[in-house]
């Protein structure tokens, strides 16, 4: 299961968030948890840009949130760039449409509460 960004960063600052349905299917997924190298890409921007306050530098940040949580990162390879730049014009976010294609490039479910999201073809969400 690949974590969308906001999932990630609700698991480091407030749990609440996340839906109960979420937090049971996090904690019940044999195969791991992971994150998308975008994700780490979206936070730092977030916080360059003053947008979100984080107790450390992101880069100690990120690697904390992948122990602590025992997360699996995954990089950007190629073909995710390339699948993402192909996808239907439905989200224009492109840090969302990375997370997309990365989904859909591992076979991954996305745990994310965001609608949009969700019509994609050839990709299933659970929030």
């Amino acid at each position: 299961m690949l974590l969308d960004t906001c999932v990630l960063l609700w698991l480091a600052a407030d749990n609440s968030a996340i839906s109960a349905r979420a937090t049971e299917l996090m904690r019940n997924t044999p195969e791991g948890l992971f994150v998308s190298a975008i994700s780490a890409f979206e936070v730092g921007q977030k916080a360059a840009a003053g947008k979100l306050s984080l107790l450390r530098p992101v880069d100690a940040w990120f690697a904390a949130m992948l122990q602590q949580h025992g997360l699996h990162e995954i990089p950007i390879s190629g073909m995710i760039a390339v699948r993402a730049t192909l996808l239907p014009a439905i989200h224009r976010d492109p840090f969302d449409r990375l997370l997309i294609a990365t989904a859909q490039e591992h076979r991954f479910k996305l745990l994310t509460p965001d609608l949009t999201i969700a019509k994609y073809p050839k990709l299933q969400t659970l929030w």
